[in-house]
């Protein structure tokens, strides 16, 4: 070997640690990450028979891509919403039925990601699916996209009900057809939930919980989990069926920015 060559060796060995040292997302700079506090928990601890389909970890949502912060498909929650919650499911499952969360607490750095998509006008990638019927311009003065929200203050959930026995639902596949978020069920994409009348987050006034086109047993849908959710201090959000928030809140006035992570938590760093 000659001492060009391993010089050259040497060099590339010394540049490649120098990146690996630099990268994001190193551990190194995952142990700076903000921590929840003690009374945050995952919510399978709780109630494990309670069905987690994180959507912001995948691509199916309205952006298209996995969200900011989300590095683990759990839902994590204050102790006193999820202990509740836990109610609900008891109640629930004597009726055939089982809840199922898409999402939980949200931290800071998603809302930002949803802030600077929605600001992106050229960027429609899942506007068939999601808001069909809502020119992207009118995202925030029509109230889909703020910069902060409820989520991340830790007691509010989006959540549905799946009939029991629960059937998987598959996974979405990237760039396939998108089929509006309020179509007959049977044309949507098949989510393994009961009939809501629309998807989860479909931008459209049609998911407002009261909406008056909504009947039947889509409206008798909404009011069992409405009913059940609203019985043990959850506060539903008027403009979307499947958003609730415990009251009290543990934090009413902080909104944290810990990733949707297990090492977040107390006891597991």
């Amino acid at each position: 070997m000659t001492r060009l060559t391993t010089v050259a060796r040497a060099l590339i060995t010394t540049f490649a640690a120098l990146l690996a040292s630099t990268a994001p997302g190193t551990s190194a700079q995952a142990d700076t990450d903000p921590k929840a506090p003690k009374d945050f928990v995952a919510l399978r601890s709780v109630d494990p028979t309670i069905i987690q389909e994180m959507r912001y970890v995948t691509p199916h949502n309205f952006v298209g891509e996995r969200i900011d912060g989300y590095h683990q498909p759990i839902c994590i929650l204050t102790r006193p919403a999820a202990e509740a919650l836990h109610k609900a499911q008891r109640k629930l499952l004597r009726q055939g039925y089982t809840l199922k969360v898409y999402d939980c607490y949200r931290p800071q750095r998603a809302v930002d990601h949803f802030v600077r998509w929605a600001e992106n006008l050229e960027d429609e990638a899942m506007k068939g699916e999601f808001y069909p019927n809502v020119d992207k311009t009118r995202l925030f003065a029509d109230g889909y996209i703020a910069a902060k929200s409820g989520h991340s203050r830790g007691s509010t959930l989006d959540v549905t009900l799946v009939r029991l026995p629960a059937k998987p639902t598959r996974p979405y596949r990237p760039g396939e057809p998108l089929v509006p978020c309020f179509a007959p069920k049977s044309e949507r994409f098949p989510d393994n939930s009961i009939d809501m009348g629309t998807g989860f987050d479909c931008f459209d006034t049609l998911s407002h919980t009261l909406d008056p086109r909504i009947q039947g047993q889509q409206r008798a849908n909404r009011m069992l989990l409405k009913g059940t959710l609203e019985g043990l201090g959850f506060v539903n959000l008027a403009e979307e069926w499947w958003h609730y928030t415990f009251k009290p809140e543990a934090h009413p006035d902080t909104y944290f920015d810990f990733p949707v992570a297990r090492k977040s938590l107390a006891g597991s760093h």
